[in-house]
């Protein structure tokens, strides 16, 4: 199963937008899956249904940090490049569907929704575009990080695989 088809499924089976992405990434990763689902659980909505940056792309920065990210106070190149990473990713996410941005991506007008997610029903997945977002969102992340010049720094990576 590609990494595109299993984050489209943890949204189908509950999980938030940025949830699906980091599971679908999970064995990639050097922290465990609850943590991680804990960890990527206030993204959902836009963070927190506040319909600001989209979950999946939250999603999508929460991995490449794991991957590349840097673990002290960088002030320099180091962060720039991380910094890099994270654009690069914004923009190939925002080629495809225009925006970053939950309320954008889902037509909505409504800036910081209620806190109370709507039900996952069968009426809710047809109205929603979100399963081919974060789709796009996976395949968008694991292409960048298959691309050649993106090797993963040494000790950064769980495989189990």
């Amino acid at each position: 199963m590609t990494r595109r088809q299993m984050a489209m499924d943890n949204f189908m089976k509950g999980y938030n937008c940025s949830q699906s992405i980091v599971l679908a990434f999970a064995d990639m990763l050097p922290i465990d899956e609850a943590t991680l689902l804990r960890l990527s659980s206030s993204f959902g909505g836009g963070m927190g249904r506040l319909r600001e940056v989209c979950g999946s792309v939250s999603g999508m920065f929460m991995v490449i940090g794991l991957l590349y990210g840097y673990d002290g106070p960088e002030t320099g190149q180091v962060k720039a490049d991380h910094y890099a990473r994270v654009q690069e990713l914004a923009h190939r996410f925002e080629e495809q569907h225009g925006s970053i941005v939950c309320r954008e991506l889902l037509g909505l007008s409504v800036r910081h929704d209620v806190p109370v997610p709507e039900a996952r029903t069968a009426e809710y997945y047809k109205k929603r575009p979100c399963p081919e977002i974060i789709g796009d969102a996976a395949q968008i992340l694991e292409e960048y990080i298959m691309e050649g010049n993106k090797e993963l720094p040494a000790g950064n990576v769980k495989c189990n695989g």
